[in-house]
Protein backbone atom coordinates (compact mmCIF):
# COMPACT_ATOMS: atom_id res chain seq x y z
CA UNK A 1 0.00 0.00 0.00
CA UNK A 2 0.83 3.53 -0.98
CA UNK A 3 1.65 6.59 0.82
CA UNK A 4 -0.71 9.59 -0.76
CA UNK A 5 0.24 12.94 -0.32
CA UNK A 6 -2.18 15.32 1.12
CA UNK A 7 -1.81 19.19 1.58
CA UNK A 8 -4.31 20.85 4.19
CA UNK A 9 -5.98 23.31 3.31
CA UNK A 10 -5.91 26.50 5.94
CA UNK A 11 -9.25 26.23 7.04
CA UNK A 12 -8.51 22.35 7.76
CA UNK A 13 -4.94 23.41 9.00
CA UNK A 14 -6.23 25.95 11.81
CA UNK A 15 -9.18 23.78 12.78
CA UNK A 16 -6.60 20.47 13.42
CA UNK A 17 -4.53 23.09 15.62
CA UNK A 18 -7.38 24.62 17.53
CA UNK A 19 -10.58 22.20 17.38
CA UNK A 20 -9.68 19.38 15.88
CA UNK A 21 -13.06 17.95 16.88
CA UNK A 22 -14.63 20.35 14.10
CA UNK A 23 -12.60 18.00 11.70
CA UNK A 24 -14.36 15.23 9.44
CA UNK A 25 -13.71 11.81 10.53
CA UNK A 26 -11.85 11.70 7.76
CA UNK A 27 -9.88 14.27 7.44
CA UNK A 28 -8.94 13.35 11.38
CA UNK A 29 -7.96 9.78 10.41
CA UNK A 30 -5.54 11.06 7.56
CA UNK A 31 -3.66 13.77 9.84
CA UNK A 32 -3.26 11.35 12.78
CA UNK A 33 -1.91 8.68 10.55
CA UNK A 34 1.51 7.99 10.35
CA UNK A 35 1.32 6.29 6.81
CA UNK A 36 0.80 9.63 4.89
CA UNK A 37 2.94 12.35 3.70
CA UNK A 38 1.01 15.33 5.22
CA UNK A 39 2.06 18.82 3.69
CA UNK A 40 1.05 22.75 5.01
CA UNK A 41 1.68 25.04 2.28
CA UNK A 42 3.88 28.50 2.85
CA UNK A 43 0.49 30.04 2.02
CA UNK A 44 -1.35 29.33 5.00
CA UNK A 45 1.37 31.30 6.74
CA UNK A 46 0.62 34.31 5.18
CA UNK A 47 -3.32 33.85 4.76
CA UNK A 48 -3.09 33.05 8.35
CA UNK A 49 -1.46 35.83 9.65
CA UNK A 50 -3.05 38.46 6.72
CA UNK A 51 -6.41 37.38 8.32
CA UNK A 52 -4.88 37.57 11.45
CA UNK A 53 -3.53 40.91 11.46
CA UNK A 54 -7.10 42.26 10.17
CA UNK A 55 -9.27 41.04 13.04
CA UNK A 56 -10.61 38.30 11.44
CA UNK A 57 -9.12 35.75 13.58
CA UNK A 58 -9.29 36.93 17.06
CA UNK A 59 -7.76 35.08 20.08
CA UNK A 60 -5.53 33.12 18.22
CA UNK A 61 -2.42 34.89 19.78
CA UNK A 62 -1.60 31.20 20.88
CA UNK A 63 -1.56 29.89 17.38
CA UNK A 64 1.48 32.98 15.88
CA UNK A 65 3.14 32.54 18.82
CA UNK A 66 5.20 28.81 18.00
CA UNK A 67 3.59 28.96 14.44
CA UNK A 68 5.96 26.73 12.73
CA UNK A 69 5.97 24.18 15.67
CA UNK A 70 2.10 23.68 16.00
CA UNK A 71 2.27 23.64 11.67
CA UNK A 72 4.25 20.91 12.27
CA UNK A 73 2.64 18.78 14.61
CA UNK A 74 -0.14 18.50 12.06
CA UNK A 75 1.63 18.51 8.72
CA UNK A 76 6.01 17.72 9.01
CA UNK A 77 6.43 19.50 5.47
CA UNK A 78 5.59 22.74 4.41
CA UNK A 79 5.33 23.48 0.81
CA UNK A 80 7.52 26.52 -0.21
CA UNK A 81 5.88 29.12 -3.13
CA UNK A 82 7.58 28.55 -6.22
CA UNK A 83 7.65 29.96 -9.74
CA UNK A 84 5.56 27.10 -11.14
CA UNK A 85 3.35 27.37 -8.26
CA UNK A 86 2.82 30.99 -9.12
CA UNK A 87 2.28 30.65 -12.71
CA UNK A 88 -0.25 27.72 -12.57
CA UNK A 89 -2.35 29.35 -9.91
CA UNK A 90 -2.53 32.30 -11.83
CA UNK A 91 -3.43 30.50 -15.13
CA UNK A 92 -5.89 28.13 -13.54
CA UNK A 93 -9.78 28.08 -15.67
CA UNK A 94 -11.59 28.56 -12.25
CA UNK A 95 -13.97 30.75 -11.39
CA UNK A 96 -12.70 31.20 -8.20
CA UNK A 97 -11.34 34.70 -6.89
CA UNK A 98 -9.19 33.88 -3.60
CA UNK A 99 -6.00 34.32 -4.40
CA UNK A 100 -5.06 31.66 -1.09
CA UNK A 101 -7.47 29.19 -2.63
CA UNK A 102 -5.61 29.40 -6.30
CA UNK A 103 -2.51 28.99 -4.85
CA UNK A 104 -2.86 25.71 -2.54
CA UNK A 105 -4.95 24.68 -5.70
CA UNK A 106 -1.80 25.00 -7.91
CA UNK A 107 0.74 23.64 -5.33
CA UNK A 108 -1.11 20.20 -4.99
CA UNK A 109 -2.19 20.24 -8.45
CA UNK A 110 2.06 20.61 -9.39
CA UNK A 111 2.98 18.51 -6.16
CA UNK A 112 0.26 16.07 -6.95
CA UNK A 113 -1.74 16.03 -3.63
CA UNK A 114 -5.02 15.94 -2.66
CA UNK A 115 -6.17 18.60 -0.38
CA UNK A 116 -8.00 18.56 2.92
CA UNK A 117 -10.57 21.08 2.65
CA UNK A 118 -13.88 21.72 3.22
CA UNK A 119 -14.07 24.31 0.64
CA UNK A 120 -17.16 23.57 -1.81
CA UNK A 121 -15.22 25.99 -4.38
CA UNK A 122 -12.69 23.58 -4.49
CA UNK A 123 -14.84 20.46 -3.92
CA UNK A 124 -16.00 21.61 -6.95
CA UNK A 125 -13.22 22.07 -9.22
CA UNK A 126 -13.12 18.84 -11.03
CA UNK A 127 -9.02 18.98 -11.87
CA UNK A 128 -8.15 18.92 -7.69
CA UNK A 129 -8.20 15.75 -5.57
CA UNK A 130 -9.93 16.71 -2.58
CA UNK A 131 -10.97 15.40 0.54
CA UNK A 132 -12.93 16.12 3.89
Amino acid sequence: MGTTTYLIDSQALLLAMTSPRSLSSKARKIISSMDETLLASAATAYELAYKYRKGKLPGLDRVFIGYEHHVRRVAPLTVPITTEHALTAASLVWNHADPFDRLIAAQAMVEGATIITSDNAMHEFEALSTVW
